[in-house]
């Protein structure tokens, strides 16, 4: 029998993958399987400061802890919630002079648990620390080379007179941490702010076209009752039918890659070969690698070319956009964009790159009438190669609609935030605050919409006063990374 809110599950041995998770039960798309509290959790180091410790929220002003002056909380309910597993960080920091890396915080954290409440099965969980998979056997001399740095800062770190550890379980720790690491986003969803350890979550196994999906919920500590207050979560809900007995999977990549790149990515970072469907038939490789049909099909040596002046160009936009030179960024687009078009089919992961950068881009810079055109096009593409039920489509789709109610498009911006809306209730669900703001959205769309059909002309006036009060926000300033991947692999 499963614990603690897992019985709808049970771990089982999956051929060839080892242990893996199957449902007992049925379930519909967008029903959560199961919610899993982190087992421990930090901030990252760069964000220390800006993120709460607790429930992992991004907040303008944050309470500072008065003893180690190093943790940050949006309040002192968060506060409270964070003293049992903070209790000894914040004396050990106060020893130590300075607080370490996030990978050493969260190893220390994982072991003052085990030394609160053993190494067995912690309640709710359905395998122990100790059972994890830390492939510490399968790591190259340069990971070598960092584990053993980590064990060495460790023990510098940790208190004398906490329990000690032998070598071999610090190294596995490290290990756990490497391969099962969950990244932890901040309450839109959009940047990766922490890491933490999941273990009901590390039992599901990848699949490149899965039937289930994680999402990260902070959790609500605003009720005015605590009996209200739910805790930080990962949830894991279902993307498509699942029958009892079925495999429960998760993708631990974005699909947006040929199979061949996938499989190295998976190989090199979680130390499988990935024998999916989808691998294994390659399926959608064509479509990602389509080139322009028609009478004049371009010959393999020009295709060979734009892919290659696309890549290097990427390079280049990484670089500008690191410097935060925008308009840079855009030039190099449209050049590529010239380059692409005659040559690549319209669903090529290359010009799907581009058009969604130079859409990101173009909005930020409030060039909105550009950008929605790209991003009209990227969509169009993302539709016919992401899972129906994909996070990353869904909130590629809101971009877009955000992006043509900019430029004054309501027809299709409304159309297009009605669908990543549908999308969103069942990747993250009702309750989550993206989805509530695409809610509200989505209600004021429909609304300018109404408005738009009875009385165009009154529409474009009633259009610029709001605008000068608007509601719908200006985008946010373009991130450097891809939206977070599920699992924190540390660079």
């Amino acid at each position: 029998m499963t614990k603690g809110g897992m019985e709808s599950v049970e771990v089982f041995t999956s051929e060839g993958k080892g242990r893996g998770l199957k449902a007992r039960k049925e379930f519909l798309p967008g029903d959560v399987i199961f919610a899993e509290p982190a087992y421990a959790a930090v901030v990252f180091d760069s964000l220390t400061h800006v993120i709460c410790h607790t429930c992992f929220k991004r907040q303008e002003r944050l309470h500072r802890c008065g003893q180690c002056k190093f943790a940050y909380y949006c309040d002192r309910t968060c506060q409270r919630a964070a003293w049992l597993n903070h209790k000894n960080e914040c004396s050990a920091i106060r020893k130590h002079g300075k607080a370490p890396t996030e990978n050493i915080r969260l190893a220390a954290r994982i072991m003052w648990k085990i030394e609160r409440e053993g190494s067995g099965l912690a309640e709710g969980c359905l395998v122990s620390i100790d059972d994890l998979q830390n492939h510490v056997d399968s790591f190259g001399e340069e990971e070598k080379k960092e584990l053993r740095a980590d064990v060495e800062s460790f023990l510098e770190f940790w208190p004398p007179q906490s329990q000690q550890f032998g070598m071999q379980f610090i190294s596995h720790v490290f290990g756990v941490i490497s391969c099962n690491g969950f990244t932890l986003s901040d309450q839109r969803g959009l940047q990766a702010v922490g890491v933490g350890i999941f273990p009901n979550l590390c039992q599901a196994n990848h699949d490149c076209w899965p039937n289930c999906t994680v999402i990260f919920n902070n959790g609500n500590h605003e009720a005015v009752r605590s009996m209200f207050h739910t805790q930080m979560r990962i949830e894991l809900r279902a993307l498509s039918k699942i029958s009892p007995g079925d495999e429960l999977t998760v993708s631990y990549v974005d699909f947006l890659n040929v199979s061949e790149e996938r499989r190295k990515q998976l190989k090199k970072q979680y130390y499988f070969d990935c024998a999916c469907e989808h691998c294994k038939k390659q399926i959608k490789d064509d479509l990602m690698l389509a080139v322009k049909e028609g009478e004049s099909k371009p010959s393999a040596e020009t295709v060979k070319e734009v892919i290659q002046f696309s890549k290097d160009t990427l390079e280049k936009i990484n670089k500008a956009r690191m410097e935060g030179l925008y308009h840079e960024v855009v030039k190099l687009c449209r050049e590529c964009l010239k380059k692409q078009e005659p040559v690549l089919g319209d669903t090529n992961i290359y010009l799907l790159r581009i058009l969604s950068i130079a859409s990101e881009v173009l909005s930020y810079l409030q060039m909105f009438e550009e950008a929605a055109d790209y991003a009209k096009r990227m969509v169009d593409g993302y539709l016919k190669i992401y899972h129906p039920n994909n996070a990353q489509l869904g909130m590629a789709v809101m971009r877009a609609g955000v992006t043509h109610w900019h430029a004054g498009l309501i027809e299709a911006g409304h159309g297009l935030i009605c669908k990543a809306y549908a999308i969103l209730l069942i990747t993250h669900g009702p309750s989550h605050p993206i989805t509530k703001d695409l809610e509200v959205m989505r209600v004021q769309t429909e609304m300018e919409l109404r408005m738009f059909q009875q009385n165009e002309f009154m529409y474009y006036k009633m259009r610029e006063a709001a605008l000068k009060n608007q509601k719908i926000q200006v985008m946010p300033e373009p991130s450097n990374e891809t939206s977070p991947s599920l699992f924190h692999k540390k660079e």
